[in-house]
């Protein structure tokens, strides 16, 4: 397994005319002794002509984003369940976000078909914002209490999540079912959140996470420690400036010069008529292929994969604020 700690002090040397990672520097050695190890015995310039020809051929491409963002805001009729009380239909194009500090006009969150639902009288929603836990809680539906949702979109299938629902966004033919829940679910989800916040907050309000894990077929596990991710605003459509989601690790990553990736923009995928997202399909030399490529998760170590943690939502999509770990792997379906 290889570490790298982002705070540490690492060289990037100029080697015959292309930028090469050489490595981190060991403390009991300097910079410049590291430097002369790779100048001494420099064979001739024919040799080195032959090395450029080759190297040339070999370097990794660099990182690139394929694909432009479409219309992405929803417009066809939608549904959703609520156990115990009935089943709605409702029209996004009437409902705003609860949650404007996240989310652009005409996008909001499975939350907000709720609050929608109780605007316009057809169930009656108790709830209250908590601070601690950067999200909104129900407190009643129609006097019912302890409730918890089951999300997927198109294409999809009902999964466990830990995640919070006034962050989920929505999108057309999406399924949605609100399910009672019981209190002790409810307040291990809960004290998730408040850890994440918690942890945001002793930082200063940025997006540190503690561990990314990157594992792919050739490239082995790559392990980074404290990771300050940093919002890209790649989907600008959607979220407003400065909302980090899980993709800014990857971005994040390969500004600091430790990975180079492909973004690959999907309107449609297999079974899925609405994607409509960003897709990391490389990290470094391993490349989607056919039924193999990567996936994601990221949250506590509580609720690691099937959990609650590995669920559907395109890393390009989900907000992030501090897991615990945010980890990429290596999968054929």
């Amino acid at each position: 397994m290889k570490l790298f700690k982002l705070s540490g002090i690492c060289l990037l040397v100029f080697l015959w005319g292309s930028f090469a990672f050489y490595g981190c520097a060991p403390e009991e050695t300097s910079i410049d002794e590291n430097l002369a190890e790779t100048t001494t015995a420099l064979p001739p310039e024919s040799a080195i002509d032959e090395d450029l020809e080759e190297a040339n051929t070999d370097f990794p491409p660099e990182s690139t984003i394929i694909g432009e963002v479409s219309e992405t805001k929803p417009e066809l009729e939608g549904k959703i369940r609520i156990a115990r009380i009935d089943d709605f239909t409702f029209n996004p194009k009437g409902i705003s976000a609860i949650r404007d500090d996240l989310f652009n006009e005409g996008h909001f969150s499975v939350f907000d078909v709720l609050v929608e639902l109780d605007r316009s009288g057809e169930i009656a929603l108790e709830y209250y914002f908590d601070q601690a836990l950067n999200t909104h809680v129900i407190e009643s539906i129609n006097g019912i209490k302890d409730w918890w949702y089951v999300a997927y979109y198109d294409g999809g299938w009902p999964e466990r999540n830990v995640f919070p629902m006034d962050h989920y966004p929505y999108k057309d033919h999406m399924n949605i079912s609100i399910i009672e829940a019981t209190q002790s679910e409810l307040e291990s989800y809960h004290r998730v959140f408040s850890e994440e916040i918690a942890r945001k907050n002793a930082h200063g309000g940025k997006t540190i996470i503690p561990e990314v894990i990157l594992r792919g077929p050739n490239m082995g596990d790559l392990v980074f420690e404290d990771v300050h991710v940093k919002a890209h605003n790649l989907r600008e459509d959607m979220f407003r400036e400065g909302t980090v989601t899980a993709i800014d690790a990857i971005l994040t990553l390969g500004d600091e010069g430790f990975i180079d990736y492909e973004l690959l923009w999907y309107e449609s995928l297999g079974t899925a008529q609405i994607v409509k997202n960003y897709w990391v399909e490389r990290i470094n030399q391993d490349r989607a292929s056919g039924r193999c490529g990567f996936v994601y998760e990221a949250g506590s170590r509580g609720f690691y994969g099937f959990r609650g943690n590995h669920i559907h939502i395109p890393s390009d999509a989900r907000i992030i604020h501090s897991p615990e770990y945010l980890e990429y792997y290596w999968i054929c379906i």
